[in-house]
């Protein structure tokens, strides 16, 4: 009785959990049904992109103009915007307020070549002047002022729009690309603007890294241990990058064996593009214009922003053609003043104006091969990458210069950025498990750490003493965190973080860079720490750096760091102490209580993130730690390292790299020490560990610290959010648009539609000519208010006009709509009407023995038939009698419902049939049984053995070795076996008896 009811009491407890655990995983599932990524591969022309969603792998999303390529371009107007392919549209119309190109301004000052480069292309843009951060902006007229980041959000929130369109459900998280030649201010800015767009940015990837990506994931079964390297070649529409990718599988701690990609090599040329031949060729067909104008006294065509704007596009258009053709019509209707234009272009006479630019071709590839310091022999392969290169001339230079017998075209040029950055998406998104790829993209900027201090000289004269220390070294791999420790200072003091060697830039480039000088540091509280703790050795002051996934510097803590030797007893420990030791032990955290895990148990803070990024280069600038100083005798020697175990002594390159990682504590690697001490020195007995009581004690101490940004100042935070806040009223401004816009047009069409309907043969038949005059009269004012007052109206006022005439014209629709269903559901009911009295007639036909159906079912459907018949003959006929501009009382969902009634009892029976099981046979007279059907499963007819009169139930019949044995079903009917000795007929059972019945043995 106890047991009972204690089940009686977990029962509904465990209702209660299996309960909570299909909450859970409705929620989960429903969570999983709205998670998507998307990747924008940001283009100077035009931008792709792609998204990724539960059952929608990698795919590039189409714009509203269903094309796989949407221009980077922006019209603002006072009261509207356009994007993509409409504002490419309007460019022709209205250019100063037309946007392009506007990527060259981000992160670039007044005083940057590149602005000036941008005046000169675009000389109808205005910009104006920002002097709190020394930047330009878009002055389209007094009201509409706009930053290149904020016109960048525009375009980034219009890139998530679509993908959420293409994905029917929201997206916030996305994947950037930015060109590899990006440096700390031009990142920051793109991260600004994404922050505008509402945007969660999960990395910024170069574009040339997406591209190696993209790859080599859909190669990765030729990524063997043996190096590949492969050189992508992407010349754009603004930029050419060069890059060197090797190819290879490695060995990871979590997964194994898997395939790596790793930037070897980067060269570029910020201004060799595409739209540099475009204006080239704009410049030619505007002198030859000008030509043919000549003796008409005609101003200069480059005095129009409309007609430049015309000849750009036929310039991009020219240089299309031209790369398939010798020669081609350059013609425009109306150039000026409505004077057409026509001219013959040929491909020579674009090669002689682009000459110097392909001159510039082979430039980056020679800086990647002296980055990568390799040559062309260890290049396996060259591929082309970005439109571009589809120019013949630039193949014919490339080609030359890398010495190949031909070009790799074998990766898709435009779409190979997007779909690589999407992989990276759903490979950092938490939603989506994908095959391991192992990035490792390179530092192009050099980054390190100068400070000055003051020294003593041998004579006693203090001097400062300037010293630099490189952080980040180019070709470096990152995402990588770097500490360094100054062990000096006991004071405030300052450093400063700047770019370091760019001698591999030219002179122009480096004017193009702009600030080599990223921020300078204040340390604020070191002085008060070392008062906090004057009995406390220190350790120096530590700065934590990240150069984090997207490339981007920060400064994540400054600490003061103190180490002390305190005597204490294990008797001591307090309570919260002792749980936590038993719960680390349970959770297989626990180890021996050896001198070095009594001595990391007492260290306050754990520094796992001061070890190097994996695959980190072993130089000076590379290691995990930086000291302020090589030689340091009094810092190295206050404490002595402990005892290392014989036979597992470090090289002296190891032993360096750990002394300049920073007197890390043991508890950092508490397994590597626990296998030392048990390989080197014997376990201490329990009495000597209780004898111990001295144990490091360390004390970490916060610095505060005051950031001055010299390269560009990013935006305050009420600006940024002002900024955020304005792009939000744009769009939800363009949304109450198209709502209007929608609202206006679905009323229009509905007057226009309705009218015409009013005339139509089917219509009149149900309507009679007042009814018809009072509707018509209804829609004509309906037009001239729409007319007249529909440019004021508001969305609602549309609407409610919409659904006053909807409900007004609802009652002829209904009767039209129900006469035009009439002929097909009669004869589907017609039909179900007939099979199902066949099938009832069929039913009662059957003989009784073999019956499977009752009376009482075969009753209640020949009852819903016969109601059926009477209620069509019945309301057809009520129906002929009424007016045709009546309502109808022969309704097609009335229909419908008594289809669906005779249709259920039919398919009852039908089913009832399907899985039914004859009946067993009567036996003949002479004792045996009937054969059993011919079309009988041969599970229906497996063979039973009735043992003969007087031998037991479980007693075994007389084997026959000769026969094969028969697998018969145990439930078919009984066969008499006869075999040698035994009788040809068996006498019949005694009524009542129970026969078991078993199988043959033969």
């Amino acid at each position: 009785m106890a047991a009972m009811v204690r089940r009686q009491r977990q029962r509904p407890r465990r209702l209660a959990c299996w309960a909570l655990m299909a909450v859970l995983l409705a929620d989960f599932l429903a969570l999983s049904d709205t998670l998507a990524v998307m990747s924008v591969d940001l283009g100077s022309e035009s931008m792709k992109v792609a998204i990724v969603k539960p059952g929608v792998p990698m795919e590039i999303v189409l714009n509203k103009e269903s094309r796989r390529k949407t221009p980077v371009i922006v019209t603002l107007k006072e009261n509207e915007r356009f994007f993509g392919d409409s504002a490419a549209s309007m460019a022709i119309k209205n250019p100063k307020a037309t946007l392009r190109y506007f990527q060259h301004l981000l992160g670039k000052q007044e005083g940057n070549p590149h602005v000036a480069l941008y005046r000169a292309r675009f000389p109808e843009h205005e910009l104006g002047f920002d002097p709190q951060r020394q930047t330009v902006h878009f002055k389209i007229s007094p009201q509409l002022q706009f930053s290149p980041e904020e016109v960048l959000g525009m375009v980034l929130n219009y890139s998530r729009s679509l993908a959420e369109d293409f994905a029917e459900q929201p997206i916030k998280d996305a994947v950037i690309t930015v060109p590899a030649f990006f440096n700390q201010a031009e990142r920051r800015a793109v991260l600004q603007a994404a922050r505008m767009a509402g945007l969660k940015v999960l990395q910024l990837i170069n574009d040339n890294t997406a591209t190696a990506l993209s790859y080599g994931v859909f190669r990765r079964k030729d990524i063997n241990s043996t190096a590949q390297n492969i050189m992508f070649y992407d010349m754009g529409s603004g930029s050419t990058v060069c890059t060197i990718v090797t190819y290879q599988t490695v060995k990871t701690k979590e997964a194994g064996m898997q395939p790596q990609l790793q930037i070897r090599g980067v060269g570029f040329d910020r201004t060799l593009g595409g739209l540099e031949m475009e204006l080239r060729l704009r410049e030619h067909l505007t002198r030859l214009f000008n030509e043919q104008r000549k003796g008409q006294k005609a101003k200069d065509v480059r005095e129009n922003p409309r007609a430049m704007a015309k000849l750009l596009r036929e310039a991009n258009r020219l240089k299309t053609v031209l790369s398939a053709n010798a020669d081609h019509m350059a013609q425009i209707e109306g150039l000026v003043d409505d004077v057409d234009f026509k001219a013959k272009v040929t491909r020579v006479e674009f090669e002689e104006l682009c000459a110097d630019l392909f001159e510039r071709v082979p430039g980056p590839v020679q800086q990647a091969l002296q980055s990568a310091e390799m040559n062309l022999d260890e290049i396996e392969q060259v591929i082309l990458v970005g439109g571009a290169t589809r120019v013949p001339k630039v193949q014919e230079v490339l080609l030359k210069a890398v010495g190949k017998e031909e070009l790799g075209k074998n990766i898709n040029a435009d779409e190979a950025a997007a779909m690589g950055a999407v992989y990276q998406a759903a490979a950092l998104s938490k939603a989506f498990k994908v095959k391991p790829f192992v990035v490792r993209d390179a530092v192009i900027y050099p980054i390190l750490v100068e400070f000055t201090r003051e020294v003593e000289e041998e004579s006693g004269v203090r001097s400062l003493k300037h010293n630099k220390r490189v952080l980040f070294s180019r070709m470096g791999p990152y995402p990588q965190r770097k500490v360094i420790t100054f062990n000096r200072y006991s004071h405030d003091f300052n450093f400063h973080i700047n770019y370091g060697d760019l001698g591999f830039l030219g002179p122009e480039d480096l004017r193009v860079f702009g600030s080599q000088n990223l921020t300078t540091v204040k340390l604020k509280g070191v002085g008060e720490s070392f008062k906090k703790y004057p009995d406390h050795e220190s350790k120096g002051i530590k700065a934590h750096f990240n150069l984090d996934e997207s490339g981007v510097l920060s400064l994540d803590r400054v600490e003061s760091v103190f180490e002390t030797l305190v005597e204490d007893s294990p008797e001591e420990e307090s309570t919260l102490t002792k749980l936590g030791n038993t719960i680390s032990s349970l959770f297989g955290g626990g180890t021996k209580d050896t001198p070095d895990t009594k001595e990391n148990g007492t260290d306050t803070v754990q520094e796992e993130e001061e070890s190097p990024a994996e695959g980190s280069k072993d130089e000076p600038g590379e290691q995990a730690e930086l000291k302020e100083e090589a030689e340091a005798p009094m810092e190295d020697t206050s404490q002595p390292p402990p005892p290392e175990p014989k036979g597992d002594a470090a090289p002296e390159g190891e032993k360096a790299a750990e002394k300049e990682n920073g007197e890390k504590s043991e508890a950092q690697k508490p397994s590597e020490k626990g296998k030392a001490g048990s390989e080197g020195v014997p376990p201490a007995p329990e009495e000597e560990k209780k004898q111990k009581p001295a144990r490091k004690q360390r004390m970490v101490e916060e610095i505060g610290v005051e950031l001055v940004v010299l390269d560009l100042p990013d935006l305050p935070e009420d600006e940024l959010a002002h900024s955020a806040q304005k792009l939000q009223d744009l769009t939800l401004r363009d949304l109450e648009k198209q709502e209007r816009e929608k609202a206006a047009n679905s009323l229009e069409a509905f007057i226009f539609e309705t009218q015409d309907k009013l005339y139509q043969p089917e219509y009149q038949e149900v309507s009679t000519e007042e009814q018809r005059e009072d509707i018509s009269g209804k829609l004509n004012a309906a037009s001239t208010w729409l007319e007249d007052e529909g440019f004021g109206a508001t969305t609602v006022m549309l609407k409610e006009k919409l659904t006053e005439l909807r409900k007004l014209c609802q009652g002829l629709f209904f009767r039209v709509e129900e006469r035009k269903k009439w002929p097909e559901r009669l004869s589907a009911l017609d039909n179900l009407l007939n099979h199902s009295s066949m099938f009832l007639k069929g039913a009662r036909l059957i003989p009784e023995m073999d019956q499977i159906f009752t009376e009482v079912e075969m009753t209640t459907l020949e009852k819903v038939i016969n109601e059926t018949w009477a209620w069509k003959n019945a309301t057809v006929t009520e129906q002929a009698k009424l007016p045709a501009t009546e309502k109808p009382v022969l309704l097609s969902k009335d229909i419908e419902a008594k289809m669906m009634a005779l249709d259920r009892e039919v398919q009852y029976l039908l089913n009832k049939a399907k899985f039914a099981k004859p009946r067993p046979r009567p036996k003949d007279k002479n004792g045996t049984r009937a054969e059993p059907p011919l079309n009988a499963s041969a599970s229906d007819q497996e063979e039973k053995v009735i043992p003969p009169p007087g031998q037991a139930e479980d007693a075994k019949p007389i084997s026959e070795p000769e026969k094969e044995t028969r697998s018969e079903p145990a439930d078919a009917e009984p066969l008499e076996l006869g075999g040698p000795g035994a009788e040809s007929e068996q006498k019949e059972q005694p009524t009542g008896q129970k026969q078991t019945l078993k199988n043959d043995e033969l």
